[in-house]
């Protein structure tokens, strides 16, 4: 299969679209995730898309949500990746040469207790994790490190000299399949991602949400977007968990007479954190 991700070879999005469809997944590396819907809507040859959707610290990568409601196109599961971030280098350079330390802005920044330690090296921030890895081998800098994933140091034949510099050692990414077209939901399929409107009456959220935990529903998500046309209205993306499909079904149906617009995005299995 060709899947779309954002970012370069090396990146944890590669890793995650190969963890989630296989090692043989072939990439088809995208520079926003504007141009990853894009490919997986349009290009014949992208059969699926991995997404970033929120991090366990940073939060919500609230665009997306509404580049994936807006394209019209599937989600088919998820995968949670833990980000470990190591510090590489050229072969034969050791920490004492080190004078220069490339990543992008959030790697740097998940690494900065270990990088405080060495107040004389340079942090100089970068596009990606994996393109920094690349520049070290590609350029031949010396004296220079990276900080990525491990998949990027294979890739581009670097020592790891320090791995797992990150300071938050639970820091997961969780990403979204995406596809052009729907896939059958599978019997042990546990979640779901909808979106909906709710009308601008005092209470009609709390209706709604009450409605949901009435049929057994666990809210693992919900979050709001303003709707450009209309002022101060908003429309919700909601992530549900449940026991068994009936209980899902009979939510929507509950709902369905409190809210507008109702769209169920996707109907996939909870992805795992391990």
């Amino acid at each position: 299969m060709k899947i779309a991700i954002q970012g370069f070879e090396g990146c944890f999005h590669q890793v995650a679209a190969q963890s989630y469809f296989g090692k043989n997944t072939e990439i088809e590396c995208c520079a926003s995730f504007a141009e990853l819907v894009r490919k997986v809507k349009s290009q014949p040859d992208v059969d699926a898309g991995i997404m970033a959707i929120e991090n366990s610290i940073a939060g919500s990568i609230l665009p997306n949500y509404s580049l994936i409601k807006n394209s019209g196109l599937h989600v088919t599961g998820e995968i949670y990746l833990q980000i470990n971030q190591h510090l590489m280098v050229l072969p034969g350079q050791t920490m004492e040469d080190i004078r220069e330390v490339h990543s992008h802005p959030m790697a740097l920044l998940q690494c900065m207790d270990f990088l405080e330690k060495y107040p004389h090296i340079k942090l100089v921030e970068t596009e990606d994790t994996a393109l920094s890895a690349k520049h070290v081998r590609s350029k031949k800098l010396k004296s220079t490190a990276a900080i990525a994933g491990k998949l990027a140091a294979e890739i581009f034949e670097l020592d790891i000299i320090a791995p797992n510099i990150h300071t938050n050692k639970n820091n997961y990414t969780r990403f979204l399949a995406i596809s052009k077209n729907p896939v059958e939901t599978a019997p042990d399929a546990n979640k779901a991602s909808v979106y909906f409107q709710t009308s601008h009456e005092r209470g009609s959220l709390a209706e709604v949400l009450t409605r949901i935990a009435n049929a057994g529903i666990n809210l693992s998500k919900l979050q709001s977007f303003p709707i450009p046309a209309k002022v101060w209205n908003y429309y919700f993306h909601a992530d549900m968990e449940f026991e068994n499909l009936e209980n899902f079904q009979l939510a929507l149906k509950e709902i369905e007479q409190h809210t507008e617009h109702l769209k169920v995005l996707g109907i996939y299995k909870k992805g795992k954190t391990h």
